[in-house]
């Protein structure tokens, strides 16, 4: 395939491509399960690929390169181009990343150059860390590997301030990458807070709420929920500084993301809880706003790797300015550290699943925002809409929702830019965000108006999902010629949260589960509790294992025929999904806990992991196990919320029970006047000081297959 691009999109093939993008770092997640999470990113909707090769990872020790076991790179693309999907490589050389030295090793740090600008020297070192990185992907660059990201935040972040010698800089950085063997179709480089770009494809990001923000108090409501052509998140890095614009010409470029954020990693002094509804209104605002390509980080959680010097994580003590957990890089991302899909992964989904199926003719439709959407983040009086249209088709775009604040009731009844086709009257509520069509064609019918959104095409069908509150059955359509659509299914919202497309199919789960396509054809259900799903078209013969208990219309227009979904249930499943775990107080904020027992079920009678909830209250957790007579940090967690437990995945610790059935957690204390924004805060006794282990759980998660064998 070839890659291109122009003003309004990326193009593949010649035709315009509107491609979703999560980040996932290799050296992060346990390479035993790099199948299993790659499949389930792309069961989102994900189909390509980001990730950071993290130079420290690599050689922490100079000239002694490690490419071995969660570190082996060739082996991720391998496995990445296996499942079906795309990788755009950031090879750095600096990533940020909330890594110890934002990447580098200490070793570099220590030569007689400056890092990141224009000494031969280092670009010396830059060359030889590309070429290394390019010995273990060769074979592969051009093809599953379609482009990669040069540095990161260069000229906002650190690097060089003055114009002309960074985008220098930049262009040199691209020369060593094309000279140790990296030419692609796509080089592209951050384009926000005053990076320079080198004449790179920028891409752009946007969070909704910055956990790097030096204040520990509510901050002020992000840009990122209003409709607007401003394409920079001034917050991003704003510990480094204000970011006061970007580099580039705005109309040379397509507007991309590379990190809308999935969710929030927290800080040592910032906690911030990043909700589905938090992230997902941010990434449909975008969307609204002319994005053509929808790139997340993280996607998928992580939990940084042991070093041979040092710990590896980003720390005031290293010369950076936040503190981060040593172990932790869960990130609350759609997929979290130890694999669990979470609502998020839902949310996103809706917009991932259309992007797919449809967003070739979105990338083609201009942006219009009208003059009376509000500009100010702080108007929450007025409605936030935008179109993608050409003026008489598109879709309009509503956004009534503010992370932490509440929006009025709108009713509103819109037109389309030229004015010539009237939208549905709308009830808009506090927390509403949603897009809908007008004069649009959907197989191969022409839908004048919806109240109803494009969700996936699937089995001959067009599948669109109701809004929030919409208790309608009925009328959601208006057709040219008063047309009834014999081939669009409406599901409620719920159920499109629910879906997943998987070997040609549509599968619904129930809200604790999940499914995924796998390289063979087969498909695999994972879930903690109801061992059960509906599935359209049905499958020719009831898959081995399961039991076909009848079928179920689910249409939500009564109107339109009926769409009969079939239901299966696992013949066998686990009769009880929750477990138990005991915990022993040693004193001081020290517990006892063996977690052997939990890990002795993995693996049998479907059971493939077991997940270990601790609610506490406290600054922070650490656990600790023994090996070999040593004390070793297992896991980490920064305290966020005693409604939110720090969920432990027992899965990858398979193989070893001796050393989880010593387990000891420690708790720090939590001081009630302690600089750390809490968003919800505990209460304090009379001391002002809290550490706590409130509850232990556990609960397990099955795995089953349909067809083809599993992935792992």
């Amino acid at each position: 395939m070839s890659y291109g691009f122009d003003s309004m999109s990326l193009i593949r093939d010649g035709k315009r491509w509107f491609p979703v993008m999560g980040e996932i770092h290799y050296s992060r997640v346990p390479n035993a399960f790099w199948a299993d999470e790659l499949l389930k990113m792309k069961a989102g909707g994900v189909d390509v690929v980001s990730a950071y090769t993290i130079w420290i990872h690599h050689e922490e020790i100079e000239g002694e390169y490690d490419w071995s076991g969660d570190r082996n790179l060739r082996r991720f693309v391998e496995t990445a181009s296996s499942c079906g999907m795309k990788v755009l490589l950031r090879i750095g050389p600096w990533c940020h990343g909330e890594v110890r030295n934002g990447g580098f090793p200490d070793w570099l740090l220590k030569k007689d150059f400056e890092p990141r600008t224009n000494d031969p020297r280092y670009l010396s070192e830059v060359g030889r860390w590309y070429r290394a990185v390019f010995s273990q992907v060769a074979g592969f660059v051009g093809s599953t590997i379609i482009g990669v990201q040069i540095e990161n935040e260069f000229g906002h972040c650190g690097g060089i301030y003055e114009k002309e010698a960074g985008e220098l800089h930049m262009r040199k950085l691209r020369d060593c990458a094309r000279d140790a063997g990296f030419v692609v179709d796509l080089y592209t480089a951050t384009g926000w807070g005053g990076a320079w770009t080198g004449g790179m494809i920028p891409v752009m990001g946007g969070y909704c709420d910055a956990p790097w923000d030096p204040r520990t108090t509510e901050i002020e409501p992000s840009g990122n929920y209003t409709f607007t052509f401003e394409r920079n998140d001034h917050n991003i890095g704003s510990d480094h500084g204000f970011g006061y614009g970007i580099t580039f010409d705005i109309k040379k470029f397509p507007y991309l993301t590379a990190e809308l954020g999935g969710g929030l990693q927290v800080t040592k002094h910032r906690r911030t809880i990043a909700t589905a509804s938090d992230i997902a209104a941010v990434a449909l605002v975008k969307m609204g706003s002319g994005c053509n390509l929808l790139g997340f980080y993280m996607y998928h959680g992580g939990t940084n790797p042991d070093g041979r010097l040092s710990t590896l994580q980003e720390s005031t003590d290293t010369g950076s300015l936040n503190d981060l957990p040593v172990k932790n890089y869960d990130f609350r991302a759609p997929i979290r550290e130890f694999g669990q899909v979470s609502d998020t992964m839902r949310e996103l989904k809706l917009l991932s699943y259309f992007a797919g199926d449809f967003g070739g003719s979105l990338c083609a439709l201009g942006t219009v925002i009208p003059d009376e959407n509000p500009q100010n983040p702080a108007d929450f009086s007025s409605l936030r809409h935008s179109f993608r249209s050409d003026g008489s088709k598109g879709y309009v775009f509503v956004n009534n929702y503010v992370r932490h604040q509440h929006l009025p009731r709108h009713d509103a009844v819109l037109s389309s830019p030229d004015g010539k086709t009237r939208l549905p009257a709308l009830e808009i509520e506090d927390g509403d965000f949603f897009f809908l069509p007008f004069n649009m064609e959907f197989g191969g019918t022409p839908v004048r108006t919806a109240t109803v959104t494009p969700f996936c095409a699937v089995g001959g069908k067009t599948v669109f999902y109701k809004r929030r509150n919409d208790g309608s059955r009925s009328s959601f359509f208006d057709c040219a010629g008063g047309e009834k659509p014999s081939d669009f299914l409406v599901l409620s919202r719920r159920n499109a949260l629910n879906a997943w497309k998987a070997g040609g199919r549509l599968l619904i789960t129930g809200d604790d589960a999940h499914a995924f396509g796998l390289p063979g054809g087969g498909i695999r259900i994972e879930g903690r509790r109801d061992a059960s799903f509906l599935v359209f078209p049905d499958f020719d013969s009831c898959p081995d294992g399961w039991r076909r208990t009848g079928s179920v219309n689910m249409n939500e227009a009564d109107d339109l025929p009926p769409v009969l979904f079939a239901r299966y249930e696992k013949i066998g499943a686990p009769s009880s999904s929750a477990g138990t775990c005991e915990f022993v107080p040693f004193g001081g904020g020290r517990y006892g806990l063996d977690f052997s027992g939990e890990l002795s079920r993995i693996g049998t009678g479907g059971i493939s992991d077991a997940f270990v909830s601790l609610r506490y209250v406290g600054g922070s957790a650490r656990l600790f196990s023994s090996a070999c007579g040593k004390r070793h940090l297992l896991l980490d967690d920064f305290f966020m919320d005693e409604r939110i437990p720090w969920e432990i995945g027992l899965k990858r610790f398979t193989g070893c029970g001796a050393e989880l059935s010593s387990l000891e957690l420690e708790i720090e204390p939590l001081a009630e006047d302690a600089r750390i924004y809490i968003e919800n805060p505990p209460s304090f006794p009379d001391s002002g000081m809290r550490r706590e282990l409130l509850s232990v759980s556990v609960e397990y998660e099955w795995s089953f297959g349909i067809g083809a064998e599993k992935a792992r």
